[in-house]
């Protein structure tokens, strides 16, 4: 049987632990959904203006700067809508619009 020391100090932590999940979780699932998911989100944007029809180098020019202008708004829809889910939620709804045509760009071997 534990000590109740023991048991008193893995209770204290066990509530810490739960209170600063609670506090910044919500705050860390916002910064991983803006590095990574608008990383996802930029990179699918990249590869799908390539499903345009433009010129090939033009168009890989073209969605290298998109990529800069739909990473940032990426990073600004994380932080300013109403919760976590939400952002996570929006940023899986872009990537389903964009990943047609990114994954018919590179069936067709445009993207290498």
């Amino acid at each position: 049987m534990p000590s109740p020391t023991l048991a008193r100090t893995h209770d204290w932590f066990r509530d810490w632990f739960r209170d600063w999940f609670r506090d910044y979780g919500p705050l860390i699932s916002r910064i991983l959904a803006a590095l990574f998911g608008g990383y996802a989100v930029a990179a699918l944007a990249s590869v799908a203006v390539l499903a345009l029809p433009a010129d090939r180098t033009q168009a890989a020019i073209s969605g290298t700067l998109l990529s800069f202008a739909v990473y940032a708004g990426a990073v600004i829809w994380v932080f300013a809508v109403r919760s976590a889910w939400r952002a996570w939620a929006g940023l899986l709804v872009a990537a389903l619009v964009l990943a047609p045509a990114a994954w018919w760009t590179w069936g067709k071997g445009l993207g290498a």
